[in-house]
């Protein structure tokens, strides 16, 4: 696999940071989609991806549980997630990974599965203000996580920007703003 790419901002003639024209990702690879709780991973994804492409740990507890916030349903959810993504990967088949992966070990053990079929990870992490993420989760219908929850998931995530070169991801797309995460174009590279 190549080394690993950041991907370039461009700057407008205002001097403004936006978001490249695109972001790469391999038609036949694994995407990570990274950011606490109420940070707009579903929809991002909902909005890029198929819905057979996404394998989302919310929609996981629901089919077992009917509940997608059923935190006692997480451990069978993501079974389950690992299962479908080794059958997806071993057929070349693009898998996103619609979960908060801000925690370096729930990361690893997802990106060796990708290194055991030979497909490349690309991470989009979805990075907004912890106030922003606050601010839409407390907006949600309840069950929603705790405050205290994003905190956390907030500081693993901002321990994690770091290390994510580390890990065996291909490319990191970072999305720091709603802005960029709404400007934001998926391009799929052929591997």
């Amino acid at each position: 696999m190549p080394g690993l790419r950041r991907t370039g901002l461009t700057v407008d003639e205002l001097g403004r940071r936006s978001v490249s024209a695109a972001l790469t990702i391999p038609a036949d690879g694994l995407v990570l989609l990274i950011g606490v709780a109420a940070s707009g991973k579903s929809t991002f994804a909902r909005r890029h991806f198929s819905a057979t492409e996404i394998l989302s740990s919310d929609a996981l507890r629901a089919m077992i549980t009917d509940d997608p916030t059923s935190q006692g349903a997480t451990d069978d959810a993501f079974d389950l997630l690992h299962r479908v993504l080794v059958m997806r990967l071993r057929r070349g088949r693009l898998t996103v990974i619609d979960a908060t992966n801000v925690e370096d070990w729930a990361r690893a053990e997802i990106i060796a599965v990708a290194r055991r079929h030979r497909r490349s990870t690309v991470a989009i992490v979805l990075d907004l203000p912890l106030a922003v993420a606050l601010e839409r989760n407390a907006a949600r219908p309840a069950p929603r996580p705790p405050a205290s929850a994003l905190r956390r998931q907030h500081r693993w995530l901002s321990d994690s920007r770091s290390t994510l070169a580390e890990e065996g991801i291909t490319a990191v797309h970072h999305l720091r703003s709603a802005d960029e995460i709404d400007a934001a174009r998926i391009e799929r590279s052929a591997s």
